[in-house]
């Protein structure tokens, strides 16, 4: 059902979430505790002329955290040059701990992973405000049954760059199975650790004039190890959530990587949007969450944005903010749907059954070589290989069972699907290609019980955590 939102407040900087929520942000942000002013972004305070900077980032963030108790900031990582790596942890009275998060109730945004693609953090930031200020009964109500947690800006040193990769030039956003970086590292252990049921990264992209040049685009994961109860989830968070209250803020929507003919709107070419696991939208996927690509387009397209650069800022922050307030509905009135969807993902790597795919997408069958129709049993990983790669299972929630100084790595496990695409041979991007185990024991199969992440985490079995 496409949401409808009722008496919602739309202003250029601050675009609210919607009243099916009963919330309705004003046009300045509400007063703080004991009707302290509320904090700004530099993008706000210079109505969208220039971007928050870093340290006013982490002035606006500190204000935000004094101001209440449903927000902390943790450090989960630092960059290579240094600069902090946040999540914001929001929820009411107080928000929740790993421990206390259910995964059908937690919803995380990645905001800006491209560091030339602003306007998803700023969306971001102002939203964590609007979230910490408000007074309503239904925002009270729907923060206590939903976790938000937003890692406000996934690439520091590409923002202060102003460019797309971190400061060694890597795309953070094709490490999310490697985990090189420390930025796709940190978002890797808030994966691991916060579980969370909807994973919502914010891009932005250039257009291609007339076949590609809608407001806000979004893609799902495509990636044909995604279960299908969360593959139905995901596209209906695009199809019947953030587009419809896209479109109803006025901006136009469409699929990411699909070219369409401005007259009949049908799609006449795909240019991107591909199942390779490791973007993060199909690793979320892979790793039974609903994930979600928003795209908001960087370019100018009328006179009006060409005369006015701020004028087109705020056009693609507001589309973001719009983008959200879909999000946030899906998240209230499918809550449970999504905890059903993402439990049932986890608990089916307990069966062990079931083909593996190495390859394809949703819209692209994989050929017979890209079909592990038959997986082994396990991966057997070397002590040089575990030396290697036992940090990146660790840091994926990969269960692994210690052998002197290597590990075997079973499939029976919560994480079954992103076992061989971490460490088969024949996957597209593998870790290392360890020995497959075509049998195991009854104790070596039975890792619910005695098998450990990695390098100590262990994966509970079904009804234990």
């Amino acid at each position: 059902m496409i949401p409808r939102s009722r008496g919602l407040a739309h202003a250029a900087l601050a675009v609210g979430l919607t009243a099916t929520l009963g919330v309705t942000l004003p046009d300045a942000p509400p007063a703080g505790r004991a009707g302290s002013a509320p904090p700004r972004t530099g993008f706000e305070t210079s109505h969208g002329a220039r971007w928050t900077t870093q340290p006013e980032e982490q002035d606006f963030l500190a204000a935000v955290g004094r101001a209440t108790s449903r927000v902390r900031v943790d450090r989960i990582g630092a960059t290579a040059q240094g600069r902090p790596l946040q999540l914001v942890r929001i929820g009411a009275p107080a928000p929740a701990r790993p421990q206390d998060v259910r995964r059908g109730n937690s919803v995380l945004l990645v905001c800006s992973q491209h560091g030339d693609e602003p306007a998803g953090r700023e969306a971001c930031l102002s939203t964590v405000r609007d979230l910490a200020y408000a007074t309503d009964r239904a925002t009270r109500r729907f923060l206590a049954h939903t976790s938000v947690l937003v890692v406000p800006t996934a690439n520091p040193d590409g923002r202060a760059a102003d460019r797309r990769g971190n400061s060694d030039g890597t795309d953070i956003n094709r490490d999310h199975l490697a985990l090189t970086t420390a930025e796709a590292r940190a978002v890797a252990g808030v994966l691991r650790d916060y579980r969370p049921g909807t994973v919502y990264d914010l891009h932005e992209y250039g257009p291609t004039a007339p076949y590609y040049r809608k407001d806000l685009l979004t893609l799902w994961p495509r990636n044909l190890n995604t279960s299908d109860a969360v593959h139905r989830e995901a596209t209906a968070l695009a199809e019947e959530f953030v587009a419809p209250a896209v479109r109803k803020a006025g901006f136009s929507t469409g699929v990411y990587g699909i070219w369409t003919d401005p007259r009949t709107g049908e799609p006449v070419k795909q240019v991107a949007g591909d199942g390779q696991e490791r973007i993060l939208r199909n690793a979320a996927g892979v790793k039974g969450a609903v994930g979600l690509l928003v795209e908001t387009r960087v370019d100018a397209l009328t006179d009006a944005e060409r005369a006015d650069p701020a004028r087109n800022n705020r056009r693609r922050v507001d589309s973001q903010r719009a983008g959200l307030r879909g999000a946030f509905t899906f998240a209230d009135r499918h809550r449970a749907r999504i905890e059903a969807a993402t439990a049932a993902a986890r608990r089916s790597g307990y069966t062990d059954r079931g083909p593996v795919y190495l390859g394809g997408a949703d819209n692209e069958p994989a050929t017979d070589a890209e079909i592990l129709a038959h997986p082994p049993c396990a991966y057997r990983l070397d002590a040089t290989q575990f030396a290697r790669v036992g940090s990146a299972l660790a840091l994926h929630g990969v269960a692994v069972r210690r052998h002197g100084r290597g590990a075997d790595v079973p499939l029976r496990q919560p994480l079954r699907a992103l076992v061989p695409l971490l460490l088969d041979g024949r996957a597209v991007s593998p870790l290392t290609s360890a020995t497959p185990v075509p049998v195991c024991g009854r104790g070596e199969a039975d890792n619910g019980q005695g098998g450990e992440p990695g390098a100590g985490r262990g994966a509970a079995p079904p009804g234990t955590r």
